[in-house]
């Protein structure tokens, strides 16, 4: 290492080289290390992959697309996950008290693989309520070169009618406005595909890891999926672990 350089695998010689990490080393060829992957820096990605919720149903597909650049970029990609909580299903249930929770455990999970496995840089994606500022809360703690990654918003449905479209049909019905069978029209209508829908669950999460927001913006990055691509065309196809 040239004086004055910075080592890109500060983290990860100290778990893969010397003779008393022949265990570790003997663990990573399990996973598909080859002798040559060990030169390499570690780059971890984080995925938030999931059937949860539309908003990361395709985040598998989009982090194997991110592994391959690492790999063709000369680093080592490690590919792990974490969780997601939907606000909009879990909305006005017990379960809404986990949401803001689920945030701190991204965060903390996402920290805690990166750590102790000596990840010498990050890419976490996320396109959901409280993983996107779980992503980059967990990247401002590693403090370490990283980037984030955002699934992209979904497209309206019918009529230009989206998942803010619903609970404002809720709230109508409750006045009498319209009749259940609206209700259920306006329902079915929305969310035709994968992707972040464009309810704000609250507005810190969101200012904290949009990339469309003005925070953090070292690590912003925008992925989306054209019409074009397999990862629009429907749930069927986007079930990807």
């Amino acid at each position: 290492m040239a004086k004055g350089r910075a080592d890109p695998r500060a983290h990860s010689r100290r778990v893969t080289e010397g003779l008393t990490q022949a265990p570790a080393r003997a663990m990573l060829r399990a996973v598909g290390f080859t002798d040559e992957d060990f030169t390499r820096p570690q780059i971890g990605v984080a995925s938030t992959w999931a059937n949860v919720t539309p908003c990361n149903m395709h985040i598998g597909e989009l982090a194997r697309e991110a592994c391959a650049g690492v790999d063709a970029a000369g680093g080592k990609s490690v590919l792990f996950n974490t969780i997601t909580v939907s606000d909009g299903i879990s909305m006005g249930t017990p379960g809404m008290r986990y949401s803001l929770v689920s945030r701190e455990i991204i965060a903390d999970s996402i920290e805690a693989v990166a750590g102790a496995a000596g990840f010498d840089g990050l890419v976490a994606l996320g396109g959901c309520d409280k993983n996107m500022p779980g992503c980059a809360m967990a990247i401002a703690r590693l403090n370490r070169p990283a980037v984030f990654v955002y699934g992209g918003t979904i497209r309206p449905g019918e009529k230009r009618r989206d998942i803010i479209s619903v609970f404002e049909a809720v709230g109508a019905r409750a006045a009498g406005k319209i009749t259940d069978e609206q209700l259920a029209e306006v329902a079915i209508e929305v969310n035709p595909q994968v992707r972040a829908t464009c309810l704000r669950g609250a507005a810190s999460d969101r200012a904290s890891g949009n990339p469309n927001g003005a925070a953090l913006p070292p690590i912003r990055a925008t992925v989306d999926v054209s019409e074009d691509s397999d990862l629009a065309s429907g749930p069927a196809e986007n079930r990807v672990a």
